[in-house]
Protein backbone atom coordinates (compact mmCIF):
# COMPACT_ATOMS: atom_id res chain seq x y z
CA UNK A 1 0.00 0.00 0.00
CA UNK A 2 1.59 3.47 -0.90
CA UNK A 3 1.50 6.03 1.95
CA UNK A 4 1.78 9.62 0.97
CA UNK A 5 5.11 10.66 2.67
CA UNK A 6 4.40 13.36 6.03
CA UNK A 7 5.78 16.50 5.22
CA UNK A 8 5.28 18.17 8.32
CA UNK A 9 4.37 17.26 12.05
CA UNK A 10 0.82 16.29 12.82
CA UNK A 11 -1.16 19.26 14.10
CA UNK A 12 -2.06 19.09 18.05
CA UNK A 13 -5.41 18.74 19.19
CA UNK A 14 -7.46 21.57 19.30
CA UNK A 15 -10.66 22.25 21.38
CA UNK A 16 -12.84 22.97 17.82
CA UNK A 17 -16.23 21.94 18.16
CA UNK A 18 -16.72 19.22 15.34
CA UNK A 19 -20.20 18.09 16.36
CA UNK A 20 -21.26 21.69 16.24
CA UNK A 21 -19.69 22.50 13.11
CA UNK A 22 -21.28 19.50 11.38
CA UNK A 23 -24.86 20.33 12.76
CA UNK A 24 -24.72 23.79 11.67
CA UNK A 25 -23.45 22.59 7.78
CA UNK A 26 -25.38 19.60 8.00
CA UNK A 27 -28.60 22.08 8.28
CA UNK A 28 -27.76 24.35 5.59
CA UNK A 29 -27.03 21.54 3.06
CA UNK A 30 -30.11 19.93 4.01
CA UNK A 31 -32.15 23.57 3.47
CA UNK A 32 -29.76 23.64 -0.13
CA UNK A 33 -30.60 20.38 -1.28
CA UNK A 34 -34.45 20.46 -0.61
CA UNK A 35 -34.66 23.82 -2.70
CA UNK A 36 -32.65 22.15 -5.60
CA UNK A 37 -35.15 19.54 -6.44
CA UNK A 38 -38.66 20.99 -6.54
CA UNK A 39 -41.13 18.23 -7.82
CA UNK A 40 -42.65 18.64 -10.86
CA UNK A 41 -44.30 16.83 -13.86
CA UNK A 42 -43.38 14.33 -14.39
CA UNK A 43 -43.82 14.07 -10.31
CA UNK A 44 -42.82 10.00 -10.41
CA UNK A 45 -38.89 10.63 -11.26
CA UNK A 46 -38.77 13.91 -9.15
CA UNK A 47 -40.29 12.17 -6.38
CA UNK A 48 -37.46 9.00 -6.76
CA UNK A 49 -34.63 11.79 -7.01
CA UNK A 50 -35.82 13.25 -3.85
CA UNK A 51 -36.82 10.11 -2.04
CA UNK A 52 -32.61 9.09 -1.86
CA UNK A 53 -31.16 12.91 -2.28
CA UNK A 54 -33.15 13.83 0.94
CA UNK A 55 -32.83 10.28 3.05
CA UNK A 56 -29.96 12.05 5.50
CA UNK A 57 -26.52 10.80 5.77
CA UNK A 58 -23.40 12.43 6.87
CA UNK A 59 -23.36 14.97 4.00
CA UNK A 60 -19.65 14.61 4.71
CA UNK A 61 -18.68 15.29 0.61
CA UNK A 62 -20.49 18.44 0.43
CA UNK A 63 -18.86 19.91 3.68
CA UNK A 64 -15.62 18.69 2.85
CA UNK A 65 -16.26 20.94 -0.34
CA UNK A 66 -17.15 23.58 2.06
CA UNK A 67 -14.58 23.50 4.47
CA UNK A 68 -11.62 23.64 1.83
CA UNK A 69 -13.22 26.69 0.45
CA UNK A 70 -13.41 28.38 3.30
CA UNK A 71 -9.83 26.92 3.91
CA UNK A 72 -8.53 28.91 0.90
CA UNK A 73 -10.56 32.14 1.51
CA UNK A 74 -13.71 31.52 0.01
CA UNK A 75 -17.44 31.56 1.32
CA UNK A 76 -19.89 29.03 1.70
CA UNK A 77 -22.34 30.58 -0.61
CA UNK A 78 -20.25 30.46 -3.80
CA UNK A 79 -18.82 26.42 -3.08
CA UNK A 80 -22.92 25.75 -1.79
CA UNK A 81 -24.02 25.00 -5.81
CA UNK A 82 -20.93 22.58 -6.10
CA UNK A 83 -21.44 20.89 -2.46
CA UNK A 84 -24.96 20.15 -3.75
CA UNK A 85 -23.62 18.65 -6.91
CA UNK A 86 -21.43 16.59 -5.02
CA UNK A 87 -23.68 14.87 -3.19
CA UNK A 88 -26.41 14.49 -5.91
CA UNK A 89 -23.18 12.55 -7.60
CA UNK A 90 -22.75 10.80 -4.66
CA UNK A 91 -26.58 9.70 -4.07
CA UNK A 92 -26.27 8.81 -7.89
CA UNK A 93 -23.51 6.46 -7.01
CA UNK A 94 -25.41 4.97 -3.99
CA UNK A 95 -28.66 4.62 -5.97
CA UNK A 96 -27.12 2.41 -8.84
CA UNK A 97 -24.87 0.76 -6.49
CA UNK A 98 -27.77 -0.94 -4.77
CA UNK A 99 -29.10 -2.42 -7.99
CA UNK A 100 -29.59 -5.88 -8.59
CA UNK A 101 -27.33 -5.81 -11.18
CA UNK A 102 -24.44 -4.33 -9.03
CA UNK A 103 -24.16 -5.10 -5.21
CA UNK A 104 -28.12 -5.99 -4.57
CA UNK A 105 -28.90 -4.13 -1.60
CA UNK A 106 -32.70 -3.96 0.12
CA UNK A 107 -31.59 -0.81 2.42
CA UNK A 108 -29.71 2.38 2.44
CA UNK A 109 -29.71 4.92 5.44
CA UNK A 110 -32.12 2.71 7.13
CA UNK A 111 -34.66 2.90 4.35
CA UNK A 112 -35.60 1.00 1.92
CA UNK A 113 -33.27 1.30 -1.37
CA UNK A 114 -34.75 3.46 -4.34
CA UNK A 115 -35.37 0.47 -6.81
CA UNK A 116 -37.40 -1.16 -3.30
CA UNK A 117 -39.66 1.71 -3.45
CA UNK A 118 -39.98 2.87 -7.38
CA UNK A 119 -38.46 -0.17 -9.01
CA UNK A 120 -35.65 -0.56 -10.90
CA UNK A 121 -36.39 1.36 -14.21
CA UNK A 122 -37.08 4.53 -12.19
CA UNK A 123 -34.14 3.92 -9.88
CA UNK A 124 -31.50 4.11 -12.78
CA UNK A 125 -33.31 7.24 -14.14
CA UNK A 126 -33.13 8.63 -10.59
CA UNK A 127 -29.31 8.61 -10.84
CA UNK A 128 -29.28 9.49 -14.35
CA UNK A 129 -31.15 12.88 -13.16
CA UNK A 130 -29.28 13.49 -10.77
CA UNK A 131 -25.93 13.26 -12.30
CA UNK A 132 -26.90 15.41 -15.22
CA UNK A 133 -28.20 17.95 -12.83
CA UNK A 134 -25.07 18.00 -10.58
CA UNK A 135 -23.15 19.76 -13.62
CA UNK A 136 -26.52 21.88 -14.54
CA UNK A 137 -26.91 23.14 -10.59
CA UNK A 138 -22.63 24.10 -10.55
CA UNK A 139 -22.93 26.04 -13.96
CA UNK A 140 -26.07 28.09 -13.50
CA UNK A 141 -25.89 28.43 -9.43
CA UNK A 142 -22.51 29.34 -8.86
CA UNK A 143 -22.17 33.15 -8.05
CA UNK A 144 -19.18 35.09 -7.63
CA UNK A 145 -16.67 33.11 -8.97
CA UNK A 146 -14.68 33.71 -12.08
CA UNK A 147 -15.75 31.20 -15.35
CA UNK A 148 -13.18 29.62 -15.84
CA UNK A 149 -12.91 28.31 -11.62
CA UNK A 150 -16.37 26.84 -12.78
CA UNK A 151 -15.12 25.10 -16.01
CA UNK A 152 -12.24 23.53 -14.14
CA UNK A 153 -14.19 22.12 -11.29
CA UNK A 154 -17.05 20.63 -13.91
CA UNK A 155 -14.03 19.26 -15.65
CA UNK A 156 -13.11 17.59 -12.33
CA UNK A 157 -16.23 16.31 -11.43
CA UNK A 158 -16.21 14.82 -14.82
CA UNK A 159 -13.31 12.70 -14.68
CA UNK A 160 -14.16 11.74 -11.04
CA UNK A 161 -17.68 10.43 -11.91
CA UNK A 162 -16.19 8.77 -15.31
CA UNK A 163 -14.11 5.79 -16.14
CA UNK A 164 -11.30 7.23 -14.96
CA UNK A 165 -12.66 7.21 -11.59
CA UNK A 166 -15.89 5.96 -9.89
CA UNK A 167 -17.31 4.58 -12.62
CA UNK A 168 -13.96 2.95 -13.58
CA UNK A 169 -13.33 1.46 -9.64
CA UNK A 170 -16.76 0.26 -9.67
CA UNK A 171 -16.25 -2.02 -12.84
CA UNK A 172 -13.00 -3.38 -10.93
CA UNK A 173 -15.06 -4.01 -8.18
CA UNK A 174 -17.28 -6.23 -9.99
CA UNK A 175 -14.82 -8.16 -11.74
CA UNK A 176 -12.95 -9.02 -9.08
CA UNK A 177 -16.22 -10.19 -6.84
CA UNK A 178 -15.36 -13.85 -5.57
CA UNK A 179 -11.88 -13.73 -6.52
CA UNK A 180 -9.74 -15.58 -4.36
CA UNK A 181 -6.16 -13.80 -5.12
CA UNK A 182 -6.82 -9.80 -5.64
CA UNK A 183 -3.98 -7.95 -4.69
CA UNK A 184 -3.70 -5.52 -2.45
CA UNK A 185 -2.75 -2.93 -5.61
CA UNK A 186 -5.82 -4.04 -7.21
CA UNK A 187 -7.65 -3.13 -4.28
CA UNK A 188 -6.10 0.28 -3.83
CA UNK A 189 -7.15 0.87 -7.33
CA UNK A 190 -10.75 -0.11 -6.88
CA UNK A 191 -11.02 2.11 -3.56
CA UNK A 192 -8.99 5.41 -4.68
CA UNK A 193 -11.07 5.12 -8.28
CA UNK A 194 -14.55 4.22 -6.56
CA UNK A 195 -14.41 5.88 -3.46
CA UNK A 196 -11.06 8.15 -3.20
CA UNK A 197 -12.01 10.08 -6.62
CA UNK A 198 -15.02 12.02 -5.29
CA UNK A 199 -13.64 12.24 -1.83
CA UNK A 200 -10.47 14.02 -3.59
CA UNK A 201 -12.90 15.73 -5.81
CA UNK A 202 -15.23 17.28 -2.71
CA UNK A 203 -11.40 18.84 -1.41
CA UNK A 204 -10.21 20.05 -4.96
CA UNK A 205 -13.74 21.39 -5.97
CA UNK A 206 -13.36 23.54 -3.08
CA UNK A 207 -10.45 24.67 -3.72
CA UNK A 208 -11.06 26.10 -7.45
CA UNK A 209 -13.58 27.75 -6.57
CA UNK A 210 -11.84 30.33 -3.90
CA UNK A 211 -8.82 30.21 -6.57
CA UNK A 212 -6.34 27.99 -4.77
CA UNK A 213 -2.56 28.09 -5.89
CA UNK A 214 -1.04 24.94 -7.49
CA UNK A 215 0.94 24.28 -4.33
CA UNK A 216 -2.35 24.46 -1.73
CA UNK A 217 -3.96 22.35 -4.17
CA UNK A 218 -1.20 20.06 -3.93
CA UNK A 219 -1.22 19.94 -0.54
CA UNK A 220 -5.17 19.51 -0.79
CA UNK A 221 -5.22 16.63 -2.99
CA UNK A 222 -2.83 14.49 -0.68
CA UNK A 223 -5.12 15.11 2.22
CA UNK A 224 -8.02 14.07 0.11
CA UNK A 225 -6.28 10.77 -1.03
CA UNK A 226 -4.78 9.95 2.23
CA UNK A 227 -8.47 10.27 4.07
CA UNK A 228 -10.37 8.73 1.11
CA UNK A 229 -8.48 5.45 1.65
CA UNK A 230 -8.90 5.71 5.38
CA UNK A 231 -12.98 6.11 4.81
CA UNK A 232 -13.16 2.78 2.73
CA UNK A 233 -10.82 0.64 5.18
CA UNK A 234 -12.82 1.81 8.10
CA UNK A 235 -15.96 0.99 5.99
CA UNK A 236 -14.73 -2.42 5.07
CA UNK A 237 -14.43 -3.03 9.42
CA UNK A 238 -17.65 -1.59 10.42
CA UNK A 239 -18.91 -3.57 7.69
CA UNK A 240 -17.28 -6.72 10.17
CA UNK A 241 -18.15 -5.38 13.47
CA UNK A 242 -21.06 -2.65 13.15
CA UNK A 243 -24.62 -3.64 12.99
CA UNK A 244 -27.53 -3.10 10.43
CA UNK A 245 -28.91 -0.93 12.27
CA UNK A 246 -25.69 1.06 13.09
CA UNK A 247 -24.79 0.72 9.46
CA UNK A 248 -28.14 2.18 7.69
CA UNK A 249 -27.94 -0.69 5.87
CA UNK A 250 -27.10 -4.72 5.33
CA UNK A 251 -24.36 -5.48 7.63
CA UNK A 252 -21.58 -8.28 6.08
CA UNK A 253 -22.33 -7.51 2.21
CA UNK A 254 -18.88 -7.89 1.60
CA UNK A 255 -18.22 -11.20 2.95
CA UNK A 256 -21.75 -12.30 1.50
CA UNK A 257 -20.15 -11.35 -2.02
CA UNK A 258 -16.50 -12.80 -1.41
CA UNK A 259 -15.03 -9.20 -1.47
CA UNK A 260 -11.51 -9.26 -0.81
CA UNK A 261 -11.51 -6.14 1.51
CA UNK A 262 -8.37 -4.61 3.57
CA UNK A 263 -9.77 -6.70 6.77
CA UNK A 264 -9.38 -9.66 4.93
CA UNK A 265 -5.89 -8.81 3.76
CA UNK A 266 -4.44 -7.70 6.98
CA UNK A 267 -6.96 -8.38 9.79
CA UNK A 268 -9.13 -5.97 11.74
CA UNK A 269 -6.36 -4.49 14.26
CA UNK A 270 -3.74 -4.07 11.38
CA UNK A 271 -6.35 -2.15 9.14
CA UNK A 272 -7.01 -0.09 12.28
CA UNK A 273 -3.89 1.25 12.33
CA UNK A 274 -2.97 1.86 8.89
CA UNK A 275 -6.44 3.76 8.66
CA UNK A 276 -5.22 5.42 11.59
CA UNK A 277 -1.69 6.46 9.95
CA UNK A 278 -3.42 7.89 6.54
CA UNK A 279 -5.46 10.08 8.89
CA UNK A 280 -1.79 11.36 10.60
CA UNK A 281 -0.54 11.43 6.75
CA UNK A 282 -3.40 13.70 5.60
CA UNK A 283 -3.32 16.46 8.99
CA UNK A 284 0.58 16.56 7.99
CA UNK A 285 -0.24 18.12 4.77
CA UNK A 286 -2.84 20.71 6.75
CA UNK A 287 -0.20 22.15 9.17
CA UNK A 288 0.84 25.18 6.65
CA UNK A 289 -2.79 26.30 6.54
CA UNK A 290 -2.52 26.62 10.82
CA UNK A 291 -5.73 27.62 12.80
CA UNK A 292 -7.81 27.89 9.37
CA UNK A 293 -7.45 23.87 9.06
CA UNK A 294 -9.12 23.17 12.11
CA UNK A 295 -12.21 21.46 10.27
CA UNK A 296 -10.55 19.54 8.16
CA UNK A 297 -8.17 18.01 11.03
CA UNK A 298 -11.39 17.04 12.96
CA UNK A 299 -13.08 15.64 9.78
CA UNK A 300 -9.90 13.74 9.08
CA UNK A 301 -10.23 12.23 12.87
CA UNK A 302 -13.97 12.08 12.31
CA UNK A 303 -13.33 9.61 9.80
CA UNK A 304 -11.68 6.89 11.70
CA UNK A 305 -13.64 7.16 14.78
CA UNK A 306 -16.87 6.84 13.42
CA UNK A 307 -19.25 4.04 14.19
CA UNK A 308 -21.50 4.27 10.36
Amino acid sequence: MTLVRETHSPQPKSSFDLSAYLADRVKKVEVALDSAVPITYPEKIYESMRYSLLAGGKRLRPILCLATCELVGGTVEMAMPTACALEMIHTMSLIHDDLPAMDNDDYRRGKLTNHKVYGDDIAILAGDGLLAYAFEIVADRTQNVPPQQVLQVISRLGNAVGAAGLVGGQVVDLDSEGLSDVSEETLNFIHTHKTGALLEACVVCGALLAGATPDDLDRLSRYAQNIGLAFQIVDDILDITATQEQLGKTAGKDLQAKKVTYPSLWGIEESKRRAQHLVESAQAELAIFGEKAQPLLAIADFITNRTH
